[in-house]
């Protein structure tokens, strides 16, 4: 199991230096006036609500720097760079409602946080907003075997909240790369989607409840673990997905599914694209109920991870320049029954050469090192340098086309610093994973590929984010996805929830036309 951790001792990936401060590489980013600055004042209150001197951690220069606040105030790809000089870890959701009940009466802007994990910039600051970290916010608060619903604070890890459920025979419908240092709440916030949307659907569908502390600091409980429950607005539906814009996620009430007795995990190697797309039609006709991820990669993806990530071996010998790889995992309660289906269905594949190699998990150690390849890209493109990445969805014909077609714009172009375009994703679920390494964060890179790649899926009808959210990183493109009536809708009910604007500022809604 991978060790927890907090942001703060959580090791920042990627070779290149710190990079400055986000605004100050970014000229149309403008400090909002209507924010009050932190006094002395402030501090000491904040202290009177957290009396723990390790929940109240502010840059003094004396006893905490500014470079202490480094993990805080920086992502992991770090690529965005915020400048706050104080940092929130509350333990207890009154602790959060005090915070940001003060905050409002205020005018201090807040930045929720998780595990700091996300990949557009939404969990750390842009200027001098206060973070407000969760990590202290780590309790699981109950489990009921017989409906199988789990309440936890928003601050767990989601591969402990994993690990305490295997010992009632449950699990967590979510499954990240991320999972040994993800939080819940952020996992909620950003609607998190991961390896196993094919078997076990959107996390909105499997959370039943949430507690949040609203801009003003009132709190929203709606943590009743119920089913069906058709009593007006489902308000925690505003919450999930909003990316701490319109309050605290402080907890939720989750449907774990029953764990799999067995679980069957191979990995074939096809020519092209058209074997990945026949592979997967192959995979829902055969392995039916069973198939819980089915996931493709691309061989300059395997290159990268043989040559960063010396920990990890590809269990195919053979990678051709210009093939794929696809894992497929299948999970149930007959292990010799679901084998026996995997068999077949690898059969098929490469008896009508649809695949040209394949390797089946024959324990568990020979699974995770197979998920390892998969799991590891990510790390492996940021060892590889700056990482400009994009996750959008797109119907399932056409998802590697956009990996071609970013590819053959950047060859047209000359872009300096390019190392390399990789592409890989969930087809189950037609999200691709478009990560271009180049040398540094560079206009010259930013400016050939935005808003390039959004106007290409935009003209499949496609999403700019299908599973990590707006961040920083998108507001400016949301047209691309949605309509102006709905953002409009979006931004007047930002107005109400939030009506001084002082959650998470500058980030996930394009700023309103006057």
């Amino acid at each position: 199991m991978a060790r927890p951790f907090t942001t703060a001792t959580r090791p920042l990936l990627g070779g290149h230096a710190v990079p400055q401060p986000t605004a100050a590489r970014d000229p149309s980013l403008k400090r909002n006036p209507a924010f009050a600055r932190l006094t002395p004042a402030d501090i000491a209150h904040f202290q009177s609500i957290l009396p723990s001197a390790s929940a109240v951690l502010y840059a003094d220069g004396a006893a905490v720097t500014q470079d202490d606040l480094l993990p805080y105030n920086m992502d992991w790809m770090r690529k965005y760079r915020g400048q706050s000089s104080l940092v929130l870890r509350p333990s207890t959701t009154d602790q959060v409602s005090k915070i940001l009940k003060y905050c409002h009466a205020r005018g201090l802007a807040v930045v929720p946080q998780g595990g700091n994990t996300g990949l557009v910039g939404g969990s750390v600051p842009v200027f001098d907003e206060i973070v407000l970290n969760l990590a202290n916010m780590n309790k699981i608060r109950s489990f009921d075997a017989v409906s199988g619903v789990i309440t936890v604070d928003a601050g767990c890890i989601l591969e402990v909240v994993d690990d305490h459920l295997r010992t009632f025979g449950h699990m967590m419908p979510l499954d990240l790369g991320a999972k040994g240092s993800c939080q819940i709440g952020g996992n909620l916030a950003t609607n998190a989607g991961g390896l196993r949307v094919l078997r076990y659907g959107s996390l909105r569908g499997s959370v039943l409840g949430v507690e949040a502390v609203l801009p003003n600091g009132d709190v929203l409980d709606t943590l009743v673990p119920l089913r069906k429950d058709n009593t007006g607005l489902d308000l925690k539906q505003l919450m999930i997905g909003a990316e701490g814009t319109l309050g605290v996620i402080t907890a939720a009430s989750i449907l774990a599914p029953v764990r799999p007795n067995a679980t069957h995990v191979a990995v074939v190697a096809v020519p092209d694209y058209a074997g990945v797309q026949a592979a997967f039609l192959n995979a829902r006709t055969m392995l039916g109920e069973t198939l819980s991820a089915f996931e493709f990669w691309d061989s300059a993806a395997c290159q990268l991870v043989d040559e960063h990530l010396s920990h990890v071996r590809h269990p195919l010998e053979s990678q051709q320049p210009g093939a794929f790889n696809v894992l497929v995992e299948t999970a149930g309660a007959d292990a010799e029954h679901n084998m026996a289906k995997l068999d077949a269905y690898l059969e098929k594949l490469m008896d009508e050469g649809v695949a040209v190699d394949g390797a089946v998990a024959q324990d568990q150690a020979q699974a995770l090192a197979i998920w390892a390849v998969r799991e590891g890209i990510p790390e492996a493109c940021s060892k590889a340098g700056a990482v400009f990445k994009y996750d959008v969805s797109v119907p399932v014909p056409d998802l590697y086309e956009l990996v071609e077609a970013t590819r053959t714009r950047l060859a047209e172009l000359k872009v300096p610093g390019v190392l390399s375009v990789i592409g890989y994703g969930h087809v189950g679920d037609g999200n691709l994973h478009l990560n271009v390494a180049a040398e540094d964060y560079t206009k010259q890179v930013t400016n050939a590929l935005e808003p390039f790649v959004y106007e290409w899926v935009a003209s499949k009808r496609g999403s700019i984010s299908a599973e990590h959210g707006l961040g920083l990183m998108k507001p400016k493109h949301l047209h691309y996805s949605k309509t102006k009536q709905a953002i409009d809708l979006m931004q007047q009910i930002k107005k109400v929830v939030d009506p001084k604007g002082i959650m998470n500022p500058y980030k996930y809604l394009p700023e309103p036309e006057h």
